[in-house]
C-alpha cells in the first residue's frame, strides 16, 4: 500500500512543500530512502523504527521505500521524522479511516516516541499557510513560537502516541488558541540615557540616527562614554510592529536563536566580537546555510565596538547589505537571500593610543600610526555611515553634576513623534524611515531651499564628498526637521547634518 503525508523543507527563510511517499510490500525486508535525504535523514530509519516501538506501534517487517518529493531538491535536518512515521503507519494499514491528506506533520522523533522541537518552525507554517495549508500537528515544544499564527489549526503533539490517538480520534489533541501580540519596548538592559553624563552632542547625534534609521560612529577616546550611548539606542527605539516582529522571529527560528518567549518582541541588539569571522557576519555553512549576525540584527541594531579591530574583509562585506538592506548568500547548496535592515552603530579610538584630538591628554601617536590607524577602515565604508561624532573626554564636575539628564522615555516619545511622520510620508513608497530614501524619494521630500543648498555645495567642495555622501547628508538633514516637526528643510538643518561628517573633514 501506498500513503502519501505532507511535511516541510526549509530553503533559507522559506518553506518547501514535501510530500513523503511510502511503499510498504510483501518482499524480503529492506528500508530504502530515495529522494536526496542527507545523513540526518537518513538515520531517521533507526529513530522511526524505535519510536514506533516503543509508542507500542508495529514497524511492518516488509519491504518499504520511502520517497522524499520532488527528488531534485537536498531534504536536510531531522524534522522529517514525525511525517516518515505517520507514513509509514499508514502504508501498513495501522491508521485506517484517518484523515491526514490536508494536515502538514513537523516534528523529530526521540528514541522513546517523544516529539522533539525542530528549528525555523515558523517560517515554514507561513510558507505551508500561503500555499493553502490551515492544519498542523507540531512538538509541543514549539507551541510558543506557532501560537502568533492566525488562521490555521495547529495541534502541539508530546509524543507520536498522542499524534495517533489524535488521528484515529480517540483522544483529539486540543488547537493552540491564537495569542496576542505585545512588544516590549525598552530591551532587557538598565542602560537609560539619564545616566549618560554630558556628551550633548553624541546625545543628539544617537537621537538623529534612531529617529531616521542612520547609521552611526562614535569616536573617542576610551572612557569617554562610547559603549554606554550605544547600549542605549535599544532604550528609544520604536516598539515592533506585529509584521515587523513576525518576519525578525523568522531569522531567528531559522538561526535556533529564539528566546522562551516564542517571537521576538523587542528589536535586536547584537553585539559580536570583533574576532567574528565574515561568514559568522554575512551568514553560511557548508551545507545547511544559515543567517548571519547582520540578519540576526535585522529591524534593530548592529553594534561593532572598536571597529578598526575587526578584519578588513569582513567589514567591507557589509557595503552591500548597508546599501540594499538585504544580503545573498551563494554556496554550493544554492542561493539565499536574507533580510538586512539594520542600524549600524560603531564605536573606534580615533588613534593606537585613544588620545589624539582629547582635550585632556596627550597623544603619543605619530603621525603615521594615525594615518595606518585609520585606514583599517576604508573610506567606501566610512560614507555608508550618515552620522560620524567626536566624543570627547568628560570633565569631573560634569560626571558629579545633580543635573537631571534626560531619560530614554522622553527621547523616544520625540523619535516616535519623527517615525510617525515618517510612516506618513513614505506610505506608498514601501520604504519606513528617511536612510531608506532613494533618489525618488529625496527629490519629492527633499526640497532643499537656496541658501541651503549653498550650505550643501560648499560643504561638498571643501570636504570633498561624494554623490552619496551627499545623499546622505540630504537624508539626515530631513531626519532632523521631521524632529522640529518642520515640513521644510530649513538651513540650519543642513548645517547640523553636516557638522556629523568629521572623517570627511579629517580626509
Amino acid at each position: 500500500m501506498i500513503a502519501k503525508i505532507v511535511c516541510y523543507a526549509l530553503s533559507g527563510l522559506e518553506g518547501v512543500p514535501v510530500e513523503v511517499e511510502t511503499d510498504v510490500n510483501k518482499g524480503v525486508p529492506s528500508y530504502d530512502m530515495v529522494g536526496l535525504p542527507d545523513t540526518a535523514v537518513k538515520e531517521s530509519k533507526e529513530r522511526v523504527r524505535s519510536a514506533l516501538k516503543n509508542s507500542g506501534l508495529l514497524f511492518p517487517m516488509n519491504r518499504i521505500t520511502i520517497n522524499f518529493a520532488p527528488a531534485d531538491i537536498r531534504k536536510e535536518g531531522a524534522s522529517f521524522d514525525l511525517a516518515v512515521a505517520i507514513s509509514l503507519l499508514k502504508a501498513s494499514e495501522q491508521l485506517l479511516g484517518a484523515e491526514t491528506g490536508d494536515t502538514v506533520f513537523l516534528g523529530e522523533l526521540a528514541l522513546s516516541g517523544d516529539l522533539r522541537p525542530i528549528n525555523g518552525l515558523l517560517p515554514i507554517l507561513i510558507s505551508a499557510k500561503g500555499h493553502g495549508f490551515t492544519r498542523f500537528i507540531i512538538p509541543a515544544g514549539n507551541e510558543k513560537e506557532a501560537r502568533f499564527l492566525g488562521g490555521a489549526e495547529i495541534y502541539p503533539a508530546r509524543t507520536l502516541s498522542d499524534v495517533v490517538k489524535h488521528l484515529v480520534g480517540t483522544c483529539p489533541i486540543l488547537p493552540l488558541e491564537t495569542a496576542e501580540f505585545a512588544p516590549h519596548a525598552a530591551g532587557k538592559t538598565s542602560a537609560d540615557l539619564k545616566f549618560v553624563k554630558g556628551q550633548p552632542m553624541a546625545r543628539r547625534a544617537l537621537e538623529i540616527a534612531v529617529a531616521g534609521g542612520h547609521n552611526l560612529l562614535l569616536s573617542g577616546p576610551p572612557g569617554t562614554g562610547k559603549t554606554m550611548l550605544a547600549r542605549c539606542l535599544p532604550t528609544v527605539m520604536p516598539d515592533l510592529t506585529f509584521d515587523e516582529a513576525l518576519e525578525i522571529t523568522k531569522i531567528h527560528s531559522v538561526a535556533g536563536v529564539l528566546g522562551e518567549e516564542g517571537i521576538v518582541s523587542e528589536r535586536p541588539f547584537r553585539t559580536p566580537h570583533h574576532t567574528a569571522t565574515t561568514v559568522s557576519m554575512c551568514g553560511g555553512g557548508n551545507k545547511v546555510v544559515h543567517p548571519g549576525e547582520i540578519s540576526l540584527a535585522h529591524g534593530g541594531v548592529l553594534f561593532l565596538d572598536e571597529l578598526p579591530e575587526y578584519k578588513r574583509s569582513t567589514l567591507e562585506a557589509m557595503r552591500q547589505p548597508l546599501e540594499d538592506g538585504k544580503i545573498t548568500v551563494s554556496r554550493a547548496g544554492g542561493t539565499f537571500t536574507f533580510p538586512a535592515r539594520f542600524m549600524l552603530c560603531a564605536s573606534m579610538n580615533p588613534c593606537p593610543c585613544g588620545n589624539y584630538g582629547s582635550s585632556e591628554r596627550t597623544c603619543s601617536c605619530t603621525p603615521a600610526e594615525i594615518r595606518r590607524y585609520r585606514k583599517k577602515i576604508s573610506g567606501p565604508l566610512l560614507d555608508r555611515i550618515d552620522l560620524q561624532v567626536e566624543v570627547d573626554d568628560i570633565r569631573y564636575d560634569e560626571l558629579t553634576s545633580s543635573e537631571e539628564q534626560e531619560d530614554s522615555a522622553v527621547v523616544k516619545a520625540r523619535v516616535d513623534a519623527a517615525r510617525r511622520i515618517q510612516h506618513a510620508r513614505f506610505r506608498e513608497y514601501g520604504i519606513g524611515t528617511n536612510a531608506e530614501m532613494g533618489e525618488r524619494e529625496i527629490a519629492a521630500f527633499c526640497t532643499l531651499t537656496k541658501e541651503g543648498d549653498d550650505i550643501l555645495r560648499a560643504a561638498f567642495e571643501r570636504m570633498h564628498l561624494s554623490a552619496r555622501a551627499r545623499s546622505r547628508i540630504i537624508k539626515v538633514a530631513r531626519t532632523i526637521a521631521d524632529l522640529d516637526a518642520s515640513a521644510d528643510i530649513q538651513p540650519k538643518h543642513v548645517f547640523e547634518a553636516v557638522s556629523y561628517r568629521i572623517y570627511d573633514k579629517i580626509g
